[in-house]
């Protein structure tokens, strides 16, 4: 379900819906003002895991972004470790960017890396480098760009709560990521203060998940058979690898536990809820949007501006909804951000 503004769309507001739908273009509800293009500049991408489909979303908006405001880009892989993400950082110094952008990892983790990119006085904005969302983020970061990651982790557990009378839920979640904890944390907390029973809260590496999920899925399985009805993770990663798992047990999509993420909806996501494979909903986040507002973001930062404060609108994605997209399988608002952003930047 599509909104126009999400600092005041509540949970409840978001689960009022079965699904987002394609609705007529609506106006772009982004920033209209802002520094024109700075020119002939060179930004680094270091990338948490672009193995995962929120921060490989997230680089496919800002490669866009970056065509259209005449940047040189270079992209990092952090490839799910902290000691690559380390080294990309590192990497990123030493290539002298003008910009850096972190994707998809905690600042908090990475601080003494990042200290050198403060004190190298190189601008960094980030998607979801912690927990606290827009200006001035913790760890030199200008603006972390994210939903709020509260709200769509209470849309999630309401779902659950929502889809059947008796809920024992699974959360997954990766205490590497202060964020994902505090996820993790709201969903318990929804899912409980709902009346449901929350069986137990996993925390298993989400770089891992290819080969701990499977045979933590059918660990579960053993453990709570049929009381086990909802599994709830923080990305949609922990899915990938939970379908099989369950496949292989006999177990199919319809009378397994239902499968819902807090986040971000990615393409592999969005092709399991379509075809009833194993994951029931996500909630997205316009991951390609995203990418480009980390580029504006970053080019007010490399002009001394103030960063735009602005939060992008999350999504309840269900087959419904999706059978009236077509073929799409990514959350792309249908409004014209594309044209405002180049418009701010005189491109």
């Amino acid at each position: 379900m599509l909104r126009k503004t999400f600092t005041t769309v509540s949970a409840a507001a978001l689960m009022a819906g079965l699904g987002f739908t394609a609705l007529a273009e609506t106006p772009f509800d982004g920033p209209t003002t802002g520094p024109k293009a700075a020119e002939g500049k060179s930004i680094v991408v270091v990338a948490g895991d672009l193995k995962n489909g929120g921060i490989l979303g997230v680089t496919n908006g800002i490669e866009e972004a970056v065509a259209t405001i005449g940047w040189d880009l270079r992209v990092l892989d952090g490839a799910g470790s902290i000691q690559g993400r380390t080294a990309a950082i590192g990497q990123a110094l030493a290539l002298k960017a003008d910009g850096i952008i972190i994707n998809g990892f905690d600042a908090v983790e990475q601080q003494a890396a990042l200290e050198g990119v403060v004190n190298a006085n190189i601008p960094m904005v980030a998607w979801h480098s912690g927990p606290k969302i827009g200006c001035d983020a913790p760890g030199g970061v200008f603006t972390n760009v994210s939903t709020d990651a509260m709200t769509v982790s209470e849309v999630a557990a309401q779902w659950a709560m929502n889809d059947a009378e008796k809920v024992g839920a699974v959360i997954f979640t990766d205490s590497t990521y202060q964020i994902a904890i505090d996820k993790a944390d709201r969903i318990k907390e929804t899912i409980e203060a709902m009346g449901g029973t929350v069986l137990e809260y996993v925390d298993t590496p989400i770089a891992d998940t290819s080969s701990r999920m499977g045979p933590l899925t059918i660990s579960l399985l053993q453990k709570y058979g049929d009381s086990w009805t909802h599994a709830l993770a923080i990305n949609d990663l922990y899915f990938d690898f939970m379908g099989p798992a369950l496949a292989s047990a006999g177990i199919s999509s319809a009378d397994g536990p239902q499968a819902g993420s807090a986040g971000d909806g990615s393409e592999a996501a969005f092709q399991r809820i379509r075809t009833t494979n194993y994951q029931t909903i996500t909630v997205a986040e316009p991951l390609n949007l995203q990418g480009w507002q980390l580029v504006d973001e970053l080019n007010r930062a490399m002009q001394g501006e103030a960063c735009s404060g602005y939060v992008t609108t999350p999504a309840l994605v269900t087959q419904e909804g999706l059978a009236k997209l077509g073929d799409s399988n990514q959350f792309d608002p249908d409004s014209p951000y594309r044209e405002a952003y180049a418009a701010i930047w005189g491109k």
